[in-house]
């Protein structure tokens, strides 16, 4: 997934938060924000669900893919594309579209305006403002985070890349010195992924 789960529960839990200040009444925030958690963990699976599709796909043709010297990223970047355009899928990753965040402009806010539904449609929130104006708060409460995400995943690839040694990104020694680092860079950022 592109965001880690952990990180979906804290953006969420945040921008539950955020919204009761003034934008709703949630009784009960913990359970609001477990519907914005599964909002927005349905959605980026979505685009899972399709990459794990073209995997088998590819698959499939890897002997020709081999033969025929086709580059298996390239065609990989291919058929997504054309997947993505048949089935109508807004893009997850912003860096795929030209946005320096994770999630893409179009899917943060395909995301605000189905979070806002949910919001209107459930029986045990009572929205208090322009419905719009909670899908803009929701929007701006998104960037705000991710941005701080951001700074967070960059200082983490830095560290990593100043050791000494060569390390090999995407590798096993990569993947846990970038886990250990982003958590600290997080914390160290305001943004604890274990407070509730």
């Amino acid at each position: 997934m592109l965001l880690a789960r952990e990180f979906i529960t804290y953006l969420s839990r945040q921008l539950v938060r955020r919204l009761t200040v003034s934008m709703i009444d949630a009784p009960n925030p913990t359970a609001t924000a477990e519907l914005v958690n599964g909002i927005i963990e349905n959605d980026l699976a979505v685009e899972d669900k399709l990459n794990d599709e073209v995997r088998e796909l590819l698959d499939q043709y890897s002997e020709y893919m081999r033969r025929e010297n086709v580059s298996y990223q390239e065609m990989f970047r291919r058929i997504k594309n054309q997947m993505i355009q048949q089935r109508k899928v807004i893009r997850a990753s912003g860096r795929d579209t030209g946005d320096s965040m994770k999630l893409s402009r179009d899917k943060i806010t395909d995301l605000s305006h189905q979070i806002a539904a949910a919001l209107k449609k459930s029986r045990e929130i009572r929205v208090k403002k322009d419905i719009n104006d909670v899908r803009l708060d929701i929007v701006k409460g998104f960037t705000e985070i991710l941005m701080v995400e951001d700074k967070a995943d960059r200082e983490a690839r830095n560290k990593v890349k100043t050791i000494k040694r060569e390390i090999t990104e995407g590798g096993e020694e990569y993947d846990v010195l970038h886990k250990r680092y982003y958590a600290d860079e997080l914390k160290r950022l305001g943004i604890d992924l274990n407070a509730r």
